[in-house]
C-alpha cells in the first residue's frame, strides 16, 4: 500500500505507542490513557482484524492506520484500567461517553478527542457487522462541539502573483507546475504527490486523481495548468519517471516537500495563515463559488463525500460578500 509520499508499506503493527502530544498547558496525569500498556489478547485480535479490513477493503493509507492504531490503543488501555478489562460485547453507552470525558479531562484538544471517538465508533460498527456485537454502544455518543477551521484566505490576485514566478530553471518550472496544479484542480497535497504521468490526459484535458480511501475522480485540466505541466514534463531531468513531480534523484516528491515548496511560494504574497497547500485548495473552491459555480459541482471537483463539507466554502464566500457590501453600499450602515 502506498504512503502519502509514494513509498510502499504494510499494515502497522503494535499497540499504539508514541501518542500525540497533549495540550502544552496541561500536565500529563499519572493515569492518562496513552496506549502504552499492552491490551488483552481479545482486544488485540479484534483490532488486528479491523486494521486488515481498513487496509484491504477501505484502502486506508499507512498514516491513517497508524492513527487508528494509536487511538484504539488508548481506548483499550482505558477499558483495561478503568473497566477492568470488560469484554467488548459488554461495553455500554456510558463507557464510551466516559472515555470521551476522560480524554477531555486529560487535556486533549476537542478536535483530537472527537477524532478518537470517531475511531472507536468505526471499530465498534465493524464489530457489529462481523457479529461480534449485537449493537454499537457508541452510536448515540455525541462528540464535543467543534469550530469550523479553514485556511487563511487567498485572493485571486495573490494566487496569480504567487504562480507567475519568473525563471526557467528546472526547480522554478517545477514550482510553477505544482502551484498551478494545486490551484487549477483543487488537489490535496497527498493527491498531488500520488499523481503519475499516466494520470494526466493532455488530449482530453483531464486528470485522474486518487483521493481519500482510494476513491478516484476525474477533474478538468485548465489551460494555464496544462501549459505549466507540459513545460515541467518536457523540462525535467528524469523524463521517464512514473511520478509527475520528482525530486533530484527522480523519485516521488514527499508531502513534506510539497508543503515546503508551497510555503516558500505563498509567503511572498500572504501571511502565515495562508501558506500551506490546503490554502490553494481553499482558494480553488472559494473562487469558483464567487464566480457562480454550482455548489454540487464544486463538491465533485473537491472529492467531498458530504455536501455539508463543501458548504463551508460557500459560507466563507457569503461572509466576504457581506464585507464588500458593508464597505461599498451607501445604505449598508457602515460608517466610513
Amino acid at each position: 500500500m502506498a504512503h502519502q509520499d509514494g513509498s510502499k508499506g504494510s499494515r502497522v503493527q503494535g499497540s499504539g505507542k508514541n501518542p500525540e502530544p497533549r495540550h502544552p498547558r496541561t500536565p500529563a496525569p499519572q493515569h492518562c490513557p496513552t496506549g502504552a500498556v499492552e491490551a488483552n489478547p481479545a482486544y488485540q485480535s479484534a483490532r488486528d482484524d479491523f486494521l486488515v479490513w481498513l487496509e484491504k477493503e477501505k484502502q486506508f493509507s499507512d498514516h491513517t492506520l497508524r492513527s487508528y492504531t494509536n487511538d484504539l490503543g488508548q481506548f483499550f488501555e482505558y477499558c483495561s484500567d478503568r473497566l477492568g478489562g470488560k469484554p467488548l460485547a459488554a461495553l455500554t453507552h456510558a463507557d464510551i461517553r466516559d472515555f470521551l470525558g476522560a480524554l477531555l479531562r486529560y487535556g486533549y484538544e476537542k478536535r483530537s478527542a472527537a477524532r478518537k471517538l470517531s475511531t472507536v465508533k468505526s471499530f465498534l460498527r465493524y464489530l457489529v457487522r462481523k457479529g461480534v456485537l449485537s449493537a454499537n454502544p457508541a452510536t448515540a455518543v455525541k462528540g464535543p462541539r467543534l469550530e469550523q477551521r479553514l485556511p487563511g484566505f487567498l485572493t485571486q490576485y495573490q494566487v496569480r502573483e504567487a504562480i507567475e514566478i519568473k525563471g526557467n530553471a528546472e526547480v522554478v518550472v517545477r514550482e510553477r507546475a505544482i502551484l498551478e496544479t494545486l490551484y487549477g484542480s483543487g488537489l490535496r497535497a497527498a493527491e498531488l504527490v500520488g499523481l503519475n504521468e499516466a494520470d494526466v490526459d493532455f488530449v482530453a484535458e483531464t486528470i485522474r486523481v486518487r483521493g481519500k480511501g482510494g476513491k478516484e475522480r476525474i477533474v478538468p485540466l485548465g489551460r494555464a495548468e496544462k501549459q505549466a505541466l507540459d513545460e515541467w514534463l518536457a523540462r525535467r531531468t528524469h523524463k521517464h519517471a512514473e511520478p509527475v513531480f520528482t525530486n533530484n534523484q527522480g523519485g516521488r516528491l514527499t508531502t513534506r516537500s510539497i508543503q515546503n515548496i508551497v510555503r516558500k511560494a505563498l509567503s511572498r504574497v500572504a501571511d502565515a495563515t495562508a501558506t500551506n497547500p490546503h490554502s490553494l485548495r481553499h482558494a480553488f473552491a472559494t473562487h469558483l463559488l464567487e464566480r457562480g459555480a454550482d455548489l454540487r459541482a464544486v463538491q465533485e471537483l473537491l472529492g467531498h463525500v458530504s455536501l455539508s463539507t463543501t458548504q463551508i466554502y460557500s459560507h466563507v464566500t457569503v461572509e466576504r460578500l457581506k464585507q464588500v457590501y458593508d464597505r461599498a453600499h451607501p445604505r449598508s450602515g457602515f460608517q466610513k
